[in-house]
């Protein structure tokens, strides 16, 4: 039996969903399991579970190998995009966010289960738009994100380095600043920025976790 098999060559050709779907079986408990190479063809190539066992084990550490290099590559911020026949940007000034935009986004980025939720705080349909300049709808809420699952992985992974990036790059200036000062009020203010920094970090920590470690194809 003949069985033709896509290979993604780019994350913008995997989902969302496709990547919270790994995550899910990608415990410790499955480490370097069989189960493990199995789910991960299945899930990324498209391919019923019943039809892998049937491809060669040397072919499936070529998927496997191909997949990891497809997860290595880096991804820039992507400022707008269409999904479902919507054109959606990316939040303008992040300086400028809301507490519930805030709040959203602190409850939903650490958990990829709810990155689609986080998705939608970034991301809203756009309003009006001239040249690179655009103007995103309100934020509502984090309800009814459900489209967000089929956004392509590099959008997303190129809106939290982005997102992580900035932010720890303000909170350490502000840190630096304010350890220059011997103020006891400041001080405090200093502890309680290194302690928002342990979020940031979890953030980072997050980030980190988005390659499947697929090992056990390599052996």
């Amino acid at each position: 039996m003949k069985l033709d098999i896509i290979l993604p060559t780019d994350l913008s050709e995997i989902t969302l969903e496709q990547y919270q779907k790994f995550v899910k079986i990608d415990t410790e408990e499955n480490k370097d399991s069989s189960f493990l190479m199995h789910k991960t063809v299945e899930i990324f190539c498209n391919l019923d579970l019943k039809n892998i066992v049937k491809i060669k084990m040397v072919d499936v550490k070529k998927i496997l190998a191909h997949l990891n290099q497809v997860f290595e590559k880096k991804n820039d911020l992507i400022p707008n995009f269409n999904l479902h026949g919507k054109q959606y940007g990316f939040i303008p000034s992040l300086d400028e966010m809301t507490l519930g935009e805030y709040i959203d986004l602190d409850e939903t980025m650490t958990d990829w289960q709810k990155m689609h939720k986080a998705m939608g705080v970034l991301y809203r349909p756009i309003v009006y738009k001239k040249g690179s300049r655009y103007k995103i709808e309100e934020y509502t809420g984090a309800e009814n994100n459900e489209d967000f699952k089929d956004m392509p992985l590099n959008i997303v992974m190129g809106a939290l380095v982005f997102f992580w990036n900035l932010n720890n790059e303000l909170l350490q200036t502000t840190l630096n600043y304010l350890k220059k000062e011997t103020k006891e009020t400041n001080m405090e203010v200093y502890k309680t920025l290194q302690e928002s920094g342990d979020g940031i970090q979890a953030s980072m920590d997050l980030l980190k976790g988005m390659f499947p470690n697929m090992t056990v194809s390599l052996n």
